[in-house]
């Protein structure tokens, strides 16, 4: 929301700024793997859906927005092995379900991010 980059706070760019829950758990997961290097983190719909007049909050993306973007992982992806975290990228991409790490799912996240990349 913040840096433009998916699961990227400010604060781990440029040291200081706001920092976000999710992204310094996927971060410190990732580094934790000693993975961090490897893997492209990108959202299913590359931009931040909010709701009108709020572009602080979340909205869950419409269907719309998912298929219009699908193009972009497709092409980032060009082959690779794309791993959904959420219910959202599971049921868009398919494969094996992986906790995103909001709302208490750090843990689960780190379980399953960890069974699926190793």
């Amino acid at each position: 929301r913040v840096s433009g980059i998916p699961l990227t706070s400010e604060r781990q760019l440029t040291g200081s700024g706001p920092a976000e829950a999710t992204a310094t758990i996927v971060h410190r997961v990732l580094n934790e793997l000693g993975l961090a290097a490897e893997v492209l983190l990108w959202n299913v719909v590359p931009t931040h859906p909010h709701c009108i007049g709020a572009p602080d909050s979340n909205r869950t993306p419409t269907r719309l927005e998912i298929e219009q973007s699908a193009c972009f992982l497709t092409e980032l992806a060009r082959g690779r092995r794309a791993i959904p975290l959420g219910r959202i990228a599971h049921a868009t991409l398919g494969g094996t379900y992986i906790r995103h790490p909001a709302q208490g799912g750090a843990a689960a996240f780190r379980q399953g991010i960890a069974a699926a990349l190793q």
